[in-house]
């Protein structure tokens, strides 16, 4: 098991470099403000990282919830749900008291999730179309916000953590599973992680190889105050 907290958190912050933005002329409006991230982006081209009999086969869900602290009575955020593997099981981990939202951008992957959670009769499930570039979460509201093998289809990560980080409550963790490979082969490397996480205001806790999902799982809190968008200079990556 590897595990990088706080000093060895730091040290991956230093390895990223610091250079402009690319070319902003097709952004949104919501991303224009922000800089353009200097890295390739992966594109989504599956709502699912493997199946559900195969991920279940090697605890994957239970590990990762159990590393993430997730327990009873908490109100944890799904982003990028999918078909909803993570929300189901969540929603049996918070129980009754607890709350889980599901969220995702594509309009059919929402109806289909939607669908699911009223058939199977998960009452503490709320379903949500976010943006790329901006997840549209309620503030002050999550003691644990989930990115599972989805960050590194983030277009606009500066825009979208800045968007994300107010909806995290004081005590609350952003929990991050990738694989350790470039950006534009399904993962993201910890080192780049870090930096644009930083920029952000969030430092990394913990960084936990979890190969049995398919990479890392990587623990944030949040230390500082969101920055002024035009004050944030991107990360990036020699080599």
């Amino acid at each position: 098991m590897i595990r990088a907290v706080l000093a060895g958190a730091f040290l991956l912050l230093t390895a990223c470099d610091q250079i402009g933005g690319g070319n902003q002329s097709d952004r949104s409006a919501v991303a224009d403000p922000f800089p353009q991230a200097d890295r390739p982006v992966a594109p989504i081209v599956s709502t699912r990282w493997s199946s559900e009999e195969a991920r279940d086969r090697v605890n994957e869900a239970e590990d990762i919830m159990n590393r993430a602290g997730i327990r009873p009575g908490m109100t944890v955020a799904d982003i990028g749900a999918g078909e909803g593997y993570y929300t189901v099981r969540l929603a049996r981990r918070v129980g009754a008291e607890g709350r889980v939202l599901a969220e995702d951008i594509l309009p059919e992957v929402i109806e289909a999730l939607s669908r699911r959670i009223t058939r199977e009769k998960w009452d503490n499930v709320s379903v949500k179309l976010g943006m790329a570039e901006d997840p549209r979460l309620p503030e002050n509201s999550f003691d644990r916000i989930l990115m599972v093998h989805m960050y590194h289809e983030i277009a606009e990560p500066y825009a979208f953590l800045w968007h994300l980080s107010p909806a995290l409550k004081k005590d609350g963790e952003l929990i991050v599973v990738d694989a350790n490979r470039p950006t534009d082969q399904h993962g993201t490397p910890p080192r780049l992680l870090a930096c644009e996480m930083a920029a952000m205001g969030f430092r990394m806790e913990e960084l936990i190889a979890k190969p049995t999902a398919g990479g890392y799982l990587a623990r944030f809190r949040r230390i500082a105050a969101r920055p002024d968008p035009v004050s944030i200079v991107p990360c990036a990556l020699n080599g």
